[in-house]
């Protein structure tokens, strides 16, 4: 099967959205967002948006700029992950990422 087979098959999958070309989130990404909260302090969530590539992401920032990045279902997911997790949660098109990741990411 062609590529624009396999993207006319997964369109039929899920809510109707277009295909991507990345695989979607699983119960694995969400644990390992859990722990990183768990094992760190100051922790905020900026959620990145669907593109034609890649699904929905969140990225957690800890307070010293550490961070990590997994796929998520979509902004819905980002908000109740928030409440479980009690983080913050930032839209990263509209506030950008935080200073420290950029200087842990120099270090």
């Amino acid at each position: 099967m062609g590529l624009f087979g396999w993207l006319r098959r997964r369109r039929g999958e899920g809510d109707g959205r277009a295909a991507t070309l990345d695989r979607a989130s699983q119960r694995a990404d969400l644990r390992h967002l859990e722990d990183f909260v768990g094992t760190r302090r100051g922790v905020e969530g900026y959620v990145e948006p669907r593109t034609a590539v890649t699904e929905t992401t969140i990225v957690l920032v800890a307070a010293d700029g550490e961070w990590t990045r997994r796929r998520i279902d979509g902004p819905g997911t980002a908000r109740r992950l928030s409440r479980e997790l009690a983080i913050p949660v930032y839209d990263a098109q509209v506030t950008g990422y935080p200073q420290r990741m950029r200087e842990y990411r120099g270090r």
